[in-house]
């Protein structure tokens, strides 16, 4: 018997990766939607045994596809499948009617035992052949979109659990940009006339780039306060804030790459490049560092709060050919 399944993910790389892990002996006839609006007409229009759903896409994303599946009465068993692995996005998904959470990438040995668990009538023998799909090929910017969402994630999870708050999870964005370019994104991260920021190093098998941590001033004083920092000592407790956040956040991102990667990223330890300045300022300090960069840049949120902190993580023209050889395996092997 057929088995009908729903893959929705707005990453091109994630839906492949997800259709290619369903066992063959499943038979299964598989659709894609890349956001949640399209997975809500795929379900009004037809039956499905079993959905896999992404919590970060456009649009509509899974906690408001799986409130509006509530609201429409539509039941279907949904696995939400993310990068976002913050406990409280999980207990979050759960109390929408999700049966699972599955981490990204996925581990075949649970994908097997949730399809055991959530679809009546498996056939035997789900681990013996992966199942071909036909998916439209990828390009270099799908590849490597899915691997920040995952690192990311890694980084939300990190600052989730360290300050015990839930971190809105931004979608990344990924260019190769030249230095012009490089300083526009800088100034329209600039949230805040005042900014303080920290640079941090990184290199790995020839791989190699830095960090730019920015927090707006009044991110940095929500901070501060939140931690509960002594007042006297607000200017030693900034500077460690800041060295804290910088140290988790792109520590825990090239963890993630790095896994991706099988690349072990070192750091080093952090640079302050000015606290309470104008981002010009700070722009002119990098300035002669670069000449052409890939850039992962992502802004974070923290939930009932007006804090918000930038990353860009900045790769050495030299090390896109290696990068980009440590992960041609997520390419079309067809």
């Amino acid at each position: 018997m057929t088995t009908s399944i729903l893959i929705c993910d707005d990453s091109a790389l994630a839906r492949k990766q997800m259709a290619r892990a369903l066992p063959a002996s499943l038979e299964a006839t598989v659709t894609f939607a890349v956001n949640g609006l399209e997975a809500l007409r795929c379900l009004e229009a037809q039956q499905f045994d079993l959905m896999f759903l992404d919590l970060t896409m456009p649009e509509l994303d899974g906690y408001q596809t799986l409130e509006a599946m509530q609201q429409r009465g539509i039941e279907i068993p949904v696995i939400v499948v993310s990068g976002d692995i913050q406990p409280q996005a999980q207990a979050r998904v759960q109390a929408l009617g999700a049966k699972a959470f599955l981490k990204k990438p996925v581990d075949k040995s649970l994908l097997k035992a949730h399809l055991k668990e959530y679809l009546a009538a498996e056939p035997p023998g789900l681990d013996t052949v992966i199942q071909r799909v036909s998916t439209p090929a990828l390009k270099r910017r799908d590849i490597y979109l899915e691997v920040a969402n995952v690192a990311i994630g890694r980084a939300a999870d990190a600052l989730a659990r360290h300050f015990n708050v839930f971190v809105n999870l931004p979608l990344p964005n990924v260019n190769v940009f030249e230095v012009s370019e490089l300083q526009m994104t800088l100034r329209h991260l600039a949230s805040n006339a005042q900014m303080s920021g920290v640079c941090q190093g990184f290199s790995g098998e020839g791989i190699a780039g830095e960090a730019l941590v920015l927090l707006s001033d009044s991110s940095m004083k929500d901070l501060t306060a939140m931690m509960n920092y002594p007042v006297e000592d607000e200017g030693d407790c900034e500077l460690e804030l800041l060295m804290d956040v910088s140290n988790l956040m792109v520590g825990s991102f090239l963890k993630g790459l790095g896994q991706q990667a099988e690349v072990k990223f070192l750091q080093s330890h952090p640079v302050l490049l000015g606290q309470h300045r104008p981002i010009e300022e700070m722009i002119s300090l990098t300035e002669g560092n670069w000449r052409r960069t890939m850039t992962f840049e992502v802004s974070y949120g923290l939930e009932g709060t007006q804090i918000k902190c930038d990353m860009l993580l900045m790769f050495v023209d030299e090390s896109l050919p290696l990068l980009d050889n440590k992960l041609s395996y997520l390419m079309d092997e067809d």
